[in-house]
């Protein structure tokens, strides 16, 4: 089937190029323009649009994800249809995917699988680490769905901090979505100016209960000051044992976002990016070192990228508080 599947996919790929062109140039356009004038993040849709397509693909079960995604302002699933379908069909035929999207194996991934790599690292930790806790904190949540999928099924109370816009858009869409998320607080927080756990707390949060706080895809554009804040935050106001999930970054992978068609891009959206560590050489020490810095302890980690001569471009990474 998988000989089949690609003799179907040159010709349809071959006829289906300017429908394929045409749909990128319209998810950009509802991804960059709509975005900025929404006041939105235009990295969030490429989050979310990397786990609909894992869904489509069967990768990745996240039916949230699939309605969120349709619900959106600022994104357009018809484009995102139009740029896959060839893909899509080759998937069916062959009953795996290839080409795009794929997982590599550790330690191989680039920026083409990135979100999927990610993903799925994230997934990994937080489905060993969930049963342990007793609330489940998403900073700077995004479009992020986990709290509305299997991961109900926990006896875990969620919250979401996000900034006010962002989080009005995302209820919005949930709602138009038929989504419910009555289960969950969500927290509006302006992180420059207001205490996470004064906020936090206000909410409803415990903080005698051991807690997850997932931290994905923020980091980057934080100050080295601003991360260490955080971390000292909850470490001194979070339960022992609780545990910090974040992504760090290299120094090349924020070198290649400031250069050419990366730097475009986080220039027409204002948004801009700062903390990364250097990965070049003795990666897990540095990020040991960082870690162990803020008194917090190293557990499970995915250097993404470290097969590579000039190391890891980032590593997903999980803290405990001792």
């Amino acid at each position: 089937m998988a000989l089949l599947s690609l003799i179907i996919y040159i010709p349809l790929q071959i006829v289906f190029l300017p429908l394929s062109v045409f749909g990128a140039l319209l998810q950009a356009y509802k991804q960059m323009v709509v975005s900025k004038r929404l006041g939105i993040s235009q990295t969030a849709i490429e989050i979310i649009n990397g786990r609909w397509t894992m869904h489509i693909f069967g990768m990745r079960d996240d039916e949230a994800t699939a309605r969120l995604a349709a619900a959106l302002p600022n994104n357009s699933l018809l484009g995102m249809w139009l740029a896959l379908f060839p893909l899509w069909v080759k998937y069916k035929i062959a009953g795996k995917p290839s080409i795009y999207p794929q997982l590599p194996e550790l330690g191989s991934e680039n920026l083409v699988n990135f979100v999927i790599s990610r993903t799925l690292y994230f997934d990994c930790i937080i489905e060993r680490a969930i049963p342990e806790v007793e609330q489940f904190v998403f900073m700077g949540a995004g479009y992020d769905t986990r709290a509305y999928g299997k991961l109900m099924q926990n006896n875990v109370k969620f919250f979401e901090l996000d900034q006010t816009n962002v989080q009005q858009q995302k209820i919005a869409a949930l709602e138009s979505a038929g989504i419910p998320c009555e289960h969950l607080s969500f927290v509006s927080i302006d992180f420059s100016s207001e205490k996470l756990f004064d906020k936090l707390i206000e909410a409803g949060f415990d903080p005698d209960k051991k807690t997850l706080f997932l931290w994905e895809g923020v980091t980057l554009y934080l100050s080295q000051a601003d991360v260490r804040r955080t971390m000292q935050a909850i470490r001194a106001n979070a339960a022992k044992g609780s545990v910090l999930l974040a992504d760090i970054y290299a120094d090349r992978f924020l070198q290649m976002v400031r250069k050419g068609a990366g730097k475009k891009t986080m220039d027409y959206t204002n948004e801009g990016v700062d903390f990364s560590l250097d990965f070049t050489t003795e990666y897990e020490k540095t990020l040991s070192n960082f870690i162990s810095s803020e008194s917090m302890t190293v557990g499970e980690t995915f250097f993404m990228g470290r097969n590579s001569e000039k190391g890891p471009f980032m590593a997903v990474v999980e803290m405990t508080c001792e």
